[in-house]
């Protein structure tokens, strides 16, 4: 089975620093077919920052609701000047167990959004 081409957002990140901001779904269905969960493959993330001032993100990779030391992923407290974006490439996979979190010093400042591949694991 071939991955499927994903996007997620545009979402607004908040002060809120343990937001929930993607985790992949689990698939159930028939009889007897079982649980199929999913997985992200994450290739690009782009945060946009549409405000007149400075602001700063941070994100972490782990469980729902937590921003625990040691897992952060991209971007602690990393600024990105007034009017402009951070680029994020890479290749992050998330299985149906972690979660992205992480927010912003501002309230809805800054807004993420990113793209990859969805697949079933099996």
């Amino acid at each position: 089975m071939t991955n499927r081409a994903f996007r997620f957002g545009p979402i607004a990140l908040t002060t809120t620093l343990t937001t929930n901001i993607l985790n992949p779904a689990t698939t159930t269905g028939g009889v007897n077919s079982g649980s199929n969960p999913l997985y992200i493959i994450l290739r690009r993330i782009t945060i946009v920052n549409k405000g007149a001032v400075a602001a700063t993100f941070s994100l972490w990779l782990g469980a729902t609701g937590a921003n625990a030391a040691g897992t952060e992923v991209i971007g602690q407290g990393l600024s990105i000047p007034a009017n402009s974006f951070f680029p994020w490439s890479g290749y992050l996979r998330l299985d149906s167990t972690d979660f992205l979190v992480g927010g912003s010093n501002t309230a809805t400042a800054l807004t993420v959004e990113g793209e990859g591949e969805i697949g079933v694991s099996g």
